[in-house]
């Protein structure tokens, strides 16, 4: 193992407002990042040049305008995997270990990260870190200001959808694991290997997908999904039509034991119940009420966290 901690760094591609971009690289200098590496997708100039005076971020104007090529991809997510294997090839080269994350998503150790990479075993090529998803303190009195609570899942998947359907009682036959967003978790993976190519939640080298993976079971990604009713609702248009409720994803599971899509149950809350049944779902599933807390406190599935991104944000960008 070498003496010296790894390099490790962060990618991410972004079309945020400039306070949040700055919330997420203060938090992730915080703990040690070398470079993070922040595509802009929607050429934001003012973005740009904060972001540029800084010696450990990289801004990478990648809309419309400023594209490395002709050919730029219609869709985010084929963009964000082109940006990762850009910034895998052009701009981590003195990086160790790159992560490949997105804005609302923050790393979250249970000891200093670096020595968590050194740790792991020279065959690891990559690790996977495992999502847990921000509950949204909307009307709830009870929880300290500036913790945020989050709900986690149980890898095993049987064990999962029995707790699923024991916390969530009216939507967790359908959810997996009671979450709105990706369970995989995200990828940090070894630099300067040969053929290695990011995607969103997985890397590949030629046919093998994730060759020598391991869990990175001391660190979790903390998903700040659904935060407020509010948030979801702003998004939520976009991720039915384009993200992760988009029509074409796999339902959590076989249609032969009743799985349906994000998608198709979205679509089924919305056409019984409208706006008001959306609001019944997200106060079943995403608010940090004391029941859930308590249901999921009862599996080992709850955490209770303070991020401190506001101070971090003060003190980075002063």
């Amino acid at each position: 193992m070498p003496d010296t901690p790894p390099r490790w760094g962060i990618v991410t591609t972004v079309k945020t407002p400039l306070e949040r971009v700055l919330e997420f690289a203060a938090y992730h200098l915080d703990l040690g990042a070398h470079r993070i590496i922040i595509y802009l997708d929607d050429d934001d100039a003012q973005t740009f040049e904060t972001l540029n005076a800084h010696p450990k971020l990289r801004p990478v104007l990648a809309g419309p305008e400023n594209w490395r090529s002709d050919n730029r991809p219609e869709k985010h997510q084929p963009r964000q995997v082109a940006n990762a294997r850009h910034a895998y090839r052009r701009k981590s080269r003195d990086l160790d270990w790159l992560a490949h994350i997105d804005v609302d998503e923050f790393l979250l150790p249970d000891k200093d990260f670096a020595e968590q990479l050194q740790a792991l075993p020279q065959s690891a090529t990559c690790a996977r870190i495992r999502p847990i998803e921000a509950l949204s303190k909307d009307g709830v009195t009870d929880i300290p200001p500036g913790v945020t609570c989050f709900k986690a899942m149980t890898n095993d998947r049987r064990q999962r959808q029995q707790e699923s359907e024991a916390i969530y009682p009216t939507y967790g036959a359908q959810l997996n694991g009671g979450f709105l967003s990706h369970v995989e978790g995200k990828m940090v993976f070894r630099t300067r290997v040969k053929g290695l190519v990011p995607k969103i939640h997985n890397v590949k080298i030629d046919r093998d997908m994730n060759p020598g993976q391991v869990e990175l079971t001391t660190t979790r990604l903390c998903h700040l999904h659904a935060p407020s009713w509010e948030d979801w609702q702003r998004a939520y248009r976009y991720r039915l039509e384009q993200g992760v409720y988009r029509s074409e994803l796999k339902p959590n599971r076989s249609r032969e034991t009743g799985g349906i899509t994000m998608h198709e149950l979205f679509n089924f809350i919305e056409s019984d119940g409208g706006e008001a049944g959306l609001r019944r779902f997200f106060d079943e599933v995403c608010v940090a009420t004391p029941a859930l807390r308590a249901r999921l406190e009862k599996f080992g599935l709850l955490h209770c966290v303070a991020l401190g991104l506001e101070e971090k944000r003060a003190r980075h960008f002063p």
